[in-house]
């Protein structure tokens, strides 16, 4: 990549020689010269099944290029087919002025870009955001099932309903920042089935459209010419070695690391401790570390989507949450991964769940364990353990505004808002290695808005595209809305999948 008029770095490490190859190749790469024959080769290879990958073979097979797809265990749909499907759009999409809902591109990139986590990728938001409509248009082409339905219910929906708010919209200090509007597309189908519904489609898709698609073929190597270029992948076939050869280009779209602990502990520790990993098994860093082993950057390696699931019942939501001092720290009514986060990462993985009798779950659930049971706040505080007198402080302060439809702290919604009174008073506890605790990762490849992937020059690595959460993309931590994940990986990947198809054909 030049530079102005200057050499580039990686064009300077070519001139060098044999060394500059090995600092080029890195040690888990392999250098062309070590591969005596190919076994097969393709325009574009992507690896990894799940909606990112997919959806980079289909734009670029669109483009015209032959595109081969390899997935390490034996099902196709990643950990895609997992999750509820859901896509965060808005902008006015054909489902939002269908359900007359008044939204706008300015508002949702003021959501997205203010209410999360300082300094996000500003350049990647507003594409996404500008194209929100069009994209859902083409999901819409692809097949997806949506109903002309809305859910004012917290949570994701188990109904038909397609149209949701699916984050923290709605909650203090987000819904100060940009106008809420219910952006949470999912497919209309009854209870978690929109994730297996959408890849059911993409991938029906793909194999229409000429993909071709292969499973329990892992990848394992990249093989790189010595001026740094992508020329192909080494994988294992069936238990067997293979090199492919890549003419235009290669998209690793292999998922996150969440079920790798060394990598969990090294890079995220504070999802170590969660209880719940959550994503497919072959969410075990592959690609992150392939990236890196050719000179990539890697991003955001620390954060997650750490997810405290308290609602449903919402009327749980009118009682408080504290810390391990007893003290409220956050509006209950935050979406479940901006309150999961605020425990993992700034409560030491340590909160419970105050309710009073009208707060209780009130049915059989067993995601919180109940850590106490009085019939008095202060000996609800012995029971469990906090400091003296704390939590009677809490409670006193909260229904003291309480009272008056006030709570100077975190102006929690009026339907959430009461004094806590009334016998038994009990303590759920949240902490990450205790209660049904989800986590999965965000960090990855440092990526352009078109998937290329840069190394920590900001150069771009010649044949290598990334997508999904292979990649640090739009989610960050906290998580503030469900379906940014998903959303990121289909119009992320689409423009992966047209660029790689568009990059030059490489020597032999």
């Amino acid at each position: 990549m030049q530079r102005g008029r200057g050499i580039s770095r990686r064009a300077l490490l070519a001139g060098a020689g044999t060394a500059a190859a090995t600092i080029a190749a890195g040690a888990a790469a392999l250098p062309r010269s070590k591969v005596k024959a190919w076994d097969g080769s393709t325009d574009v290879l992507v690896a990894g099944s799940g909606a990112a990958g997919v959806s980079a073979a289909l734009a670029a097979r669109a483009a015209g290029a032959r595109v081969t797809l390899i997935e390490a265990l034996p099902k196709l749909g990643g950990s895609s087919a997992m999750s509820g499907g859901v896509v965060y759009a808005g902008g006015g999409t054909e489902l939002q002025r269908a359900l007359r809902v008044e939204d706008s591109v300015e508002q949702m990139f003021a959501f997205l870009s203010r209410a999360g986590a300082p300094h996000p990728p500003l350049d990647k938001l507003q594409r996404y955001c500008e194209d929100s409509v069009a994209h859902f248009d083409w999901l819409l082409d692809q097949g997806v099932r949506y109903t002309e339905k809305f859910t004012a219910a917290k949570g994701l929906p188990m109904g038909d309903e397609s149209l949701y708010f699916s984050g923290t919209e709605q909650a203090w200090p987000a819904r100060e920042l940009a106008t809420p509007a219910p952006r949470g597309h999912v497919p209309g189908l009854q209870g978690m089935n929109g994730g297996r519904h959408l890849m059911e489609v993409l991938l029906q898709r793909a194999r229409g459209a000429g993909v071709t698609l292969r499973t329990r073929v892992a990848a394992e190597r990249l093989v790189v010419e010595d001026d740094g270029r992508i020329a192909g992948l080494l994988v294992r076939d069936n238990d067997q070695p293979r090199a492919l050869r890549v003419r235009r280009g290669l998209v690793l779209a292999c998922g996150g690391f969440i079920h790798n602990r060394a990598m969990l502990q090294r890079y995220a520790p504070q999802l170590f401790d969660c209880s719940v990993p959550w994503g497919n098994a072959g969410d075990m860093g592959a690609g992150i570390n392939m990236g890196i082993a050719v000179g990539a950057a890697a991003l955001r390696m620390h954060q997650g989507f750490a997810i405290a699931p308290v609602y449903p019942p919402e009327h749980v939501l009118s009682g408080i949450v504290v810390n391990a001092s007893a003290q409220r720290f956050i509006s209950e009514e935050s979406y479940h991964g901006v309150l999961g986060d605020a425990i993992a990462y700034h409560q030491g993985g340590r909160a419970w769940l105050i309710t009073d009798k009208g707060a209780d779950f009130g049915m059989h659930q067993d995601n919180f364990v109940m850590a106490g049971e009085a019939n008095t706040i202060g000996d609800l505080a012995v029971n469990i353990g906090f400091p003296s007198g704390a939590l009677q402080h809490t409670v006193a302060y909260y229904n003291r505004f309480a009272e008056t439809g006030e709570d100077p702290l975190f102006r929690k919604s009026a339907p959430y808002l009461r004094p806590l009174l009334g016998a038994p008073y009990r303590a759920w506890d949240l902490s990450v290695d205790r209660a049904f605790f989800p986590a999965h990762t965000f960090g990855g490849l440092h990526t352009t808005v078109d998937g290329q992937v840069l190394d920590s020059f900001g150069d771009a690595i010649p044949g290598l595209f990334a997508a999904g959460r292979t990649t640090a993309g739009l989610p960050m931590a906290p998580y503030i809305a469900s379906g940014l994940s998903v959303g990121d990986c289909t119009y992320f990947g689409r423009r992966a999948g047209r660029a790689v198809a568009a990059h030059p054909v490489g020597a032999a």
